[in-house]
């Protein structure tokens, strides 16, 4: 009855890391559950900043500063690189916390999730928001482990500016490159701070050079280390020639002294530092066009009497040009730099408005948000991260999601301060909000006032266009604010085994009503691909039309219920046609009678046919550097990979091919290893293609137990 009839099937192995983050969280925290109960550490909070004693202020000058005093900045890095650690300095030398947290302890404020303390690591990102004198910083602590990258990209997104952190003794490593290139997609202007100077091995000038090897950047050295490793005590400030030591009896690193580098008493260390200043203002010099003017005219002679203000305004303005990166350094566990990192975010990162938003013109003040990320809360439900790019956004507010073509409305209005929230009556452009009441907004959806005012920006932006005669459609870019996510490639699914077997004719009687279907139908494959069975209805004598229309979403129902679980490995069917012959049904008999029996009637037409097991391929991009392109190319051929195009990226080579999934399991550990941890791949799903019958034969006999 049907030959060639194609079925396709996912080998049931590890499941990979790629892509599937809320997998790996759901088992950790079922894990935990059964290891201990976690008891939370206390902590002392301060309280809203700017609300301290007697000193109240404002309330509107708090919640909503100035926009240019507003930076939206990320920290991120390879795992262990001291991340969290460093934000926890942040909030306690900016006044948010009264106690030094420590990931060892499990009582850092930003890894708030039990699985977070247990494991000592960063898996989703938390926002903070604090002060640093008069600027209001909106923080996010992102994760560093490769298989948390997507709460990088969504974060990053929204970000004005980041803070890359690297440990000194290793420098740039694995996951530092490809937070690096997320960085770089999405345009943010960044400066590094190499932590860990207090570590065994720490090497200031390997660090620096790494970042110019590896990353391709230019380093700004705006500070220099006084000792290193067991020895290191406090940093130069290059820029004003000054050095800042930290008291050894401080417990807490709130005690540090700024002394001018004198030649009587520092005479090596002055000489070092001037001739680093010197290259630094040459540097800049060379990357800034108004700032290699002023120092011609005015300080070609004497680079010493160049004025402080002038050299940071300039090295300001090459970081938002991105053609060089601010370095710093110092060590976070042990209290030291943590203040002149604050000093230099505000100084040298870029507020909201120093940023270029195209989309904005098109709003003018009106309201346009971007949800990045969304939360459930038990009591509160969805609580969505939402970065403000114009307007106002407030308690009761009706908003309209572009992307969903929906209205809701905001019911409450949140500061976030990682797992505390604070309400606020209102939030301008440039802040980070925490908003509650919307049950339909997903993360990527823009948010605007109103229908009307998203018609109005996309006739602005179609005239635009017009006046430009650009091809690409301007309307389109209202939506470009929106998060890349990749699809799922692996999924993995436990069910539990059918509790009895249908009859081919179903005849039963359940209380005083007889329940009885006959149905004959054909299955035969079909050359066009479709995922979806094709259903057919053959209008013969022995079909009545009239009981075919009444039963005909029943009949669909359990033609698509049998479509689901193939034959061969209770994988879905692809590729077939179903064609239904004659059907008798008894007055009164249910619909769920009828789905049931179409379904047993199409399964074991199914088994009669000759059938084949499709398997997914995928598309496959590796990137890797040209040292270890070799052991790459040979580790693919091994897992049946075909290879369609090698293409060069700077100094690394990007492998462009087709692998199947089944040989693909745990690729990301392989990967690591024969790299040293230096390459990246990125999987997709391309198409099913047909198993030669050794393999299958292989599969089978490997599923049912025989080998």
């Amino acid at each position: 009855m049907l030959t060639n009839l194609r079925i396709f099937a996912m080998s049931h192995q590890t499941i990979p890391s790629v892509y599937i983050n809320n997998i790996c969280c759901y088992k950790i925290r079922a894990s935990l559950k059964r290891l201990k109960p976690h008891v939370p550490l206390g902590r002392n909070c301060s309280s809203l900043p700017g609300l301290i004693g007697n000193d109240i202020k404002s309330l509107h000058s708090i919640i909503n500063p100035p926009i240019a005093k507003i930076r939206n900045i990320g920290i991120m890095a390879h795992i262990d690189a001291g991340k969290t650690t460093t934000t926890e300095r942040i909030l306690y030398y900016s006044g948010y916390t009264r106690s030094l947290g420590d990931v060892d302890d499990g009582d850092t404020v930003t890894d708030f999730m039990a699985q977070e303390r247990e494991r000592g690591i960063t898996i989703q990102s938390a926002a903070v928001t604090f002060d640093w004198k008069g600027y209001r910083v909106n923080l996010i602590d992102t994760p560093g482990h490769v298989d948390f990258t997507l709460e990088v990209e969504r974060c990053l997104r929204v970000l004005d500016g980041a803070v890359a952190v690297f440990d000194a003794s290793a420098g740039v490593e694995a996951q530092t490159l490809t937070v690096w290139r997320q960085a770089d997609k999405h345009n943010i202007p960044r400066i590094c701070f190499l932590n860990k100077m207090d570590k065994t091995g720490a090497s200031f000038k390997y660090a620096v050079e790494s970042i110019r090897e590896k990353l391709k950047a230019k380093p700004l050295l705006l500070q220099l280390p006084i000792g290193e490793a067991k020895t290191f005590k406090g940093v130069v400030d290059v820029v004003m020639k000054e050095k800042l030591l930290w008291n050894c009896n401080s417990n807490d690193g709130k005690d540090f002294e700024r002394k001018p580098l004198l030649e009587m008493n520092d005479p090596e260390l002055l000489k070092e530092t001037t001739e680093a200043r010197n290259a630094l203002i040459e540097q800049v010099a060379d990357l800034d066009d108004e700032f290699a003017d002023l120092v011609l005219e005015e300080f070609s002679e004497n680079f010493d009497l160049l004025p402080a203000e002038k050299l940071q305004t300039a090295i300001h303005r090459v970081t938002l040009a991105q053609t060089a990166v601010p370095v710093l350094c110092g060590s976070a566990l042990k209290n030291k730099g943590i203040q002149p990192l604050l000093d230099a975010v505000t100084m040298y990162l870029p507020s909201p408005e120093e940023r270029n938003y195209e989309f904005l013109q098109w709003y003018k003040d009106d309201l346009c948000a971007l949800a990045f990320k969304v939360l459930h809360d038990k009591q509160r439900g969805p609580l969505v991260f939402m970065r403000i790019y114009s307007g106002t956004i407030k308690p009761q507010l009706a908003i309209h999601n572009i992307n969903g073509n929906c209205t809701e409305r905001i019911s409450r209005l949140l500061l976030p301060f990682a797992d505390q929230h604070v309400e606020i009556p209102s939030l301008t452009a440039g802040n980070i909000a925490l908003t509650v009441g919307l049950k339909h907004t997903a993360t990527g959806d823009t948010i605007v006032s109103s229908k009307s005012s998203a018609l109005a920006a996309a006739r602005r932006a179609e005239r635009e266009g017009e006046k430009k005669h650009r091809q690409n459609n301007e309307a389109e870019r209202l939506l470009l604010a929106g998060v890349e996510i990749p699809e799922p490639v692996f999924f993995c699914t436990i069910e539990p085994p059918s509790l009895s077997k249908q009859p081919d004719t179903l005849d039963r009687t359940l209380g005083d009503k007889r329940h009885l279907v006959t149905v004959e139908v054909e299955a035969r494959p079909i050359e066009t691909s479709s995922v979806m069975p094709v259903i057919e209805f053959e209008y013969a004598e022995s079909i009545n039309e009239g009981l075919l229309k009444v039963s005909q979403e029943a009949i669909e129902n359990g033609i698509h219920s049998a479509c689901l679980q193939g034959p061969l490995l209770g994988s879905p069917i692809q590729d077939v046609a179903i064609t239904l012959h004659s059907l008798t049904i008894h007055p009164g008999t249910s619909t769920t009678m009828i789905s049931a029996c179409v379904s047993r009637c199409v399964q074991k037409a199914l088994k009669k046919a000759d059938k084949q097991v499709l398997e997914p391929l995928m598309n496959l991009e590796v990137t890797v550097a040209r040292d270890y392109l070799s052991p790459v190319l040979a580790d693919l051929a091994q897992r049946r990979g075909n290879i369609q195009e090698i293409q060069t990226r700077q100094d690394n080579k990007v492998v462009i091919g087709f692998v199947p999934l089944a040989e693909i399991m745990g690729y990301s550990t392989v990967l690591r290893t024969l790299t040293s941890g230096s390459a990246t791949f990125a999987l997709e799903l391309s198409t099913y293609q047909a198993m030669n019958p050794q393999d299958q034969n292989t599969l089978l006999n490997r599923r049912s137990g025989l080998t």
